[in-house]
């Protein structure tokens, strides 16, 4: 039984840090949209990828945008706004990992609607800026 007991204590631990990951996403989103999702859960994946998917996240005016057939000028507004925020979001992502981020990508989908943060980290373990 020892070695379950380990497994679940790491298990925790992983869904903690998972949390975590969820957490400062959410916030990040509340700052700078000035609304965030209201669901979040996040998957690490082979120790190098994180995907972060939310629901709930749309503006009152992307809402009415969308079901006013406009999905395509919701989607190139959040891309573009999630280019610019993206250091902010990387920054605040690597500092609850420890880890450095090397690519970071973000999607919005309509139906249902999602949003989609997918972190690449770097393999090596680095941190962020070389630990400094």
């Amino acid at each position: 039984m020892p070695d379950f007991d380990t497994e679940a204590g790491q298990e925790q631990d992983a869904l903690s840090l998972q949390a975590r990951i969820s957490q400062v996403i959410v916030r990040t989103m509340k700052d700078l949209y000035g609304r965030g999702p209201t669901h979040a859960k996040t998957f690490m994946c082979d120790d190098e990828y994180v995907f972060c998917v939310m629901s709930g996240g749309l503006t009152r005016d992307e809402e009415t945008m969308i079901r006013g057939g406009a999905h395509d000028a919701v989607r190139e507004y959040r891309l573009r706004f999630q280019s610019v925020i993206a250091p902010e979001l990387i920054r605040r992502v690597e500092d609850v990992l420890g880890r450095k981020v090397v690519s970071y990508h973000s999607q919005v989908l309509f139906d249902p609607d999602r949003l989609v943060e997918i972190f690449v980290l770097d393999p090596s373990g680095e941190p962020p800026n070389g630990g400094a």
